[in-house]
């Protein structure tokens, strides 16, 4: 089934294959929270946490709007994060390299009930880096485990087969399809909590 991808204000749309979520997890690391300030738009729960679908990025594709589609990483070697510059909703983080077939897609940009994204891309399983949440979280050891086995079933199949070449985040040649904001230090050290 395919689920709508669309920011907030509706101008950047697109769809996702939902059956090739390789997991869903929640991650309260200190970048995610500082990502989550930049964009300032209520994208992290109560105790700081961003829910993610972790899928390759073949996986997207975007139908509309892509003008609006910008790229900020936490540093020079960080995260790609990528989000809807209309309404600065978050739409996916990527490694920098694009041979890394992943992205991690926030709860924040799909268009579906709560109830839907369970039946087609299976629950919530884990609960990552809650050393960083604002409030006592609950550690899942054996749910992690899982999630990272099966990312790492799609990050060799991907690579091996040559499916990490088709993504919309990544131009042919291997550029991100925007150029990044990198922010500095000092703007880092603002956003992070702690």
């Amino acid at each position: 089934m395919m689920i709508a991808l669309r920011c907030r204000c509706g101008k950047l749309r697109g769809q996702v294959e939902s059956r090739r979520v390789a997991a869903r997890l929640v991650c309260y690391c200190k970048d995610c929270q500082a990502y989550g300030r930049f964009l300032g738009t209520g994208v992290l729960d109560a105790a700081g946490g961003t829910e993610v679908a972790a899928m390759p990025p073949s996986a997207v594709r975007f139908e509309a709007g892509l003008e609006h589609l910008a790229c900020m990483s936490l540093g020079p070697r960080g995260t790609l994060r990528w989000y809807a510059s209309c309404c600065r909703t978050p739409v996916g983080n990527t490694p920098r390299n694009p041979r890394v077939s992943y992205v991690g897609l926030p709860r924040a940009c799909m268009d579906a009930p709560a109830e839907v994204l369970d039946r087609e891309m299976g629950p919530l399983r884990a609960r990552v880096n809650t050393e960083s949440a604002t409030a006592k979280m609950e550690t899942t050891p054996a749910s992690t485990g899982w999630a990272v086995c099966r990312l790492a079933a799609m990050l060799l199949k991907a690579r091996l087969g040559g499916g990490y070449k088709d993504n919309p985040f990544f131009a042919p040649q291997g550029t991100p399809v925007r150029t990044p904001q990198v922010l500095s230090l000092e703007e880092r050290k603002a956003l992070t909590p702690g």
